[in-house]
């Protein structure tokens, strides 16, 4: 790397990046050190200390992504999300199971995690192909196309079975409307969703009485108002809205798996049998209630850095991992929650700055891709360690604990660091040759 292209390098961006990274360290220590004294950093028999590694290793990982030409990403981006693919099917062959997921392949050292690498893939191949200016994502052939691009790796990830990483790649249809996809889709998933969520607590029945006033209630509306208003899409909403409704108890009692309904019924609290739900609490929702518990105690300003009480006791499982924010809310409380909440916001939205000053589509497309993979983690993390979404067990991006994590995400991000270089630096060149 030259000196003209590192001063490219937007390092806002840059930073944010360490920021995180050392915020999250900074508590993973906390999280995982039994004896606060006297205990070495460096003990990479810890936790904290195999982090260190990782992010060390994170660090060679980022020059070589600099390094790389940029132009080889868009190029060869339909090889490297076919090995993808290829990696997440050779799992089940020549894998590891472990929590009765098998999503790992183990060298002996360390696991790798090839679902979360399947994230950049999949937003390389997507930005390929949309970027292509035969695409026209506002036609439906080429929506099918794109939503094969995306269906691959769910499909893989879901057979691990990983719901909640397969979730996260639905963050790849705001991309898409972005780029033109009709809201159509965006306003058909939220329906489902509200349908899916108002059913369980409020039965088909009511569900579907409350569509048909809804309806109804528009229909007079628009007839007084002396506005055309189309009776077929009216109906065809309410028959929708009929089948749906009834195929979601049958779903849910059937298809989902009974920790999956666990944790539905305690986040939507449609469990009234106290014995189960105290069974479910100790079980399913420990970790959820624990996590609460923690952040709670922190109060404003928090008990102090290793203070924290449910920290040092380990009454939070796996609080290294998924519920690393539980340690922030302990021991930095409402203060030090908002911080990193913030950091995380201006990451976004400088993601969404420079993704919109590209100027090559494909860079653009795999910014937005960024932006809204990480939004979603981000969201769907905090929201499940605070309470507000079921557990759904995805990672901080930059502060849970793992190398996998830690690598996917650096690489999701260094390589739109890199393109975003590149463009500047290919806009500078032709400036000063028109000069």
């Amino acid at each position: 790397m030259n000196n003209s292209f590192v001063r490219k390098i937007d390092w806002l961006t840059v930073i944010l990046y360490f920021l995180l990274v050392f915020i999250g360290w900074v508590n993973i220590y906390s999280s995982s050190i039994t004896d606060n004294t006297g205990a070495s950093v460096f003990d990479f028999s810890q936790f904290y200390g195999k982090q260190l590694t990782f992010i060390g290793l994170s660090t060679i990982f980022i020059v070589l992504i600099l390094a790389i030409d940029a132009k080889f990403y868009q190029r060869f981006s339909g090889i490297i999300y076919l090995i993808s693919i290829a990696s997440l099917a050779g799992i089940f062959i020549f894998g590891k199971t472990i929590a009765g997921q098998t999503a790992w392949y183990d060298f002996g050292f360390f696991s790798i995690q090839p679902g979360e690498f399947a994230k950049t893939a999949t937003a390389l191949a997507l930005a390929e192909y949309l970027s292509d200016s035969q695409t026209n994502i506002k036609y439906r052939k080429y929506q099918l196309k794109a939503f094969l691009i995306i269906g691959a790796p769910i499909f893989f990830i879901l057979l691990q079975p990983d719901p909640g990483s397969a979730m996260v790649f639905l963050a790849f249809i705001f991309v898409m409307y972005r780029e033109g996809l009709p809201s159509t889709y965006l306003w058909a998933g939220l329906g489902l969703i509200i349908l899916f969520v108002s059913t369980l607590i409020f039965g088909a029945l009511w569900v579907c009485v409350a569509v048909f006033l809804f309806i109804t209630l528009y229909y007079l509306w628009r007839k007084r108002k002396k506005k055309m208003v189309s009776v077929l899409p009216l109906i065809t909403l309410l028959i929708i809205t009929a089948i749906v409704s009834s195929s979601v108890r049958f779903t849910f009692d059937n298809v989902f798996k009974q920790h999956h309904r666990d944790r539905i019924n305690l986040w939507l609290k449609l469990e009234h049998d106290p014995n189960r739900l105290s069974e479910i609490r100790r079980s399913i929702g420990y970790n959820t209630y624990q996590s609460e518990s923690a952040i709670s105690s922190g109060g404003f300003s928090g008990k102090g850095f290793l203070q924290g009480t449910r920290t040092k006791g380990g009454f939070v499982p796996e609080q290294h991992t998924d519920y690393i924010f539980s340690t922030v809310g302990e021991e930095w409380g409402f203060v030090g929650s908002t911080i990193v909440i913030l950091l995380f916001i201006f990451l976004l939205l400088r993601l969404l700055f420079l993704s919109e000053r590209q100027k090559s589509k494909f860079s653009r497309v795999y910014g937005y891709s960024v932006a809204a993979i990480l939004f979603f983690h981000f969201t769907i993390n905090i929201g499940m360690v605070i309470g507000l979404l079921p557990t759904v067990g995805i990672p901080l991006p930059f502060f849970s604990y793992g190398g996998s994590g830690l690598w996917a995400f650096t690489l999701l991000l260094f390589v739109f660091i890199k393109l975003d270089a590149n463009q500047i630096n290919e806009w500078e060149d032709l400036h000063e040759f028109h000069h």
